[in-house]
């Protein structure tokens, strides 16, 4: 059996914090002598949580089966993380793989084995770096960054933060959206990583970082040498097959159906082999729909609204 284990870690400096609100009442700024206020009701520790073995990965070889050499990776330094009872914290990752392919659910499933908080952030929306980094306390409408966010108002110092989309950030030489992560992704300097709204040193060395593009142009080879580069296959038509009855199982207990099949048919599962996973749950809910209300425990090939994906082996069944 796998538990997961957590021990304490302190994000910021209670001391500070204190310091920082005095500077914000004699400044009389309500919102952020607030904002402190929580921190200190929160106090400065978070749990950081690691597997206590590396069967707890296993799940995400049948829930992500195209991600099997990221995951290879990570079962071995889990454990050598548990061999020398320390924290689970590798290098960035950086999941290089067409749109569908699965890139956002592998970072919510991750987070979830390692029974932590999971963080998303659209890098394609980001025209600055105010998201990431917070904007100043003087500004109108100033608020802190997602991870400073996260760090502060979560539980745990080690959430999953994914970044999607990397290649498609924008913005001025003022305001680079990609200028925080270059201290982020460094252990060493992500130690005392500054919010510009909190202005108080948080410690986001324990945070794993899961960055997703669909190519590397735009990433700046610095960043590049920060991260740890995995190229994400498309879905074999075998592991199609797998995904597709995951999500088709997780319809069914969400939707709560009750004398449906539980098993997809081998000529529907041929059939989702052509399309994308991101693409599977709408078919298969739309799929769903059209069977129920026609009478069916069982789904058809003609129940499926799907386009073949070009270039995409089907299963053969």
């Amino acid at each position: 059996m796998t538990i997961t284990l957590a021990r304490s870690h302190p994000i910021y400096d209670m001391k500070e914090v204190e310091n920082a609100q005095a500077r914000a009442r004699a400044l009389k700024s309500p919102e952020l002598e607030a904002f402190y206020e929580n921190m200190l009701e929160l106090g400065a520790e978070r749990f950081v949580t690691t597997p206590s073995s590396t069967t707890a990965l296993e799940p995400l070889y049948d829930d992500c089966p195209n991600f099997g050499e990221v995951l290879d990776d990570l079962k071995r330094y889990l454990g050598l993380a548990i061999a020398g009872g320390a924290g689970f914290n590798v290098m960035p990752v950086l999941l290089l793989g067409d749109p569908g392919v699965g890139k956002t659910h592998f970072g919510k499933r991750l987070a979830a084995v390692l029974g932590t908080e999971f963080e998303f952030i659209s890098m394609n929306a980001l025209s600055a770096g105010f998201v990431i980094t917070g904007s100043s306390s003087t500004w109108k409408g100033a608020k802190c960054g997602k991870v400073a966010e996260r760090l502060v108002r979560g539980k745990f110092a080690n959430p999953v933060v994914l970044l999607d989309e990397v290649e498609k950030a924008t913005g001025s030489t003022q305001s680079d959206p990609m200028a925080a992560l270059y201290q982020l992704l460094e252990p060493e300097t992500s130690r005392a990583f500054h919010d510009e709204f909190i202005d108080v040193d948080l410690d986001a060395s324990q945070v794993f970082w899961v960055l997703t593009a669909n190519s590397l142009d735009g990433i700046p080879e610095a960043l590049l040498s920060r991260m740890a580069v995995y190229d994400v296959p498309s879905p074999t038509p075998e592991q199609s097959a797998v995904i597709a009855q995951r999500v088709y199982e997780g319809l069914l207990k969400e939707l709560r159906l009750k004398g449906v099949d539980e098993e997809l048919p081998e000529n529907v599962l041929d059939r989702l082999s052509d399309i994308s996973p991101r693409e599977m749950r709408k078919a298969l809910l739309d799929g769903l729909g059209f069977a129920v209300a026609a009478g069916r425990s069982s789904l058809i090939p003609d129940d499926l609204r799907v386009k073949s994906e070009s270039g995409k082996r089907r299963i053969g069944f």
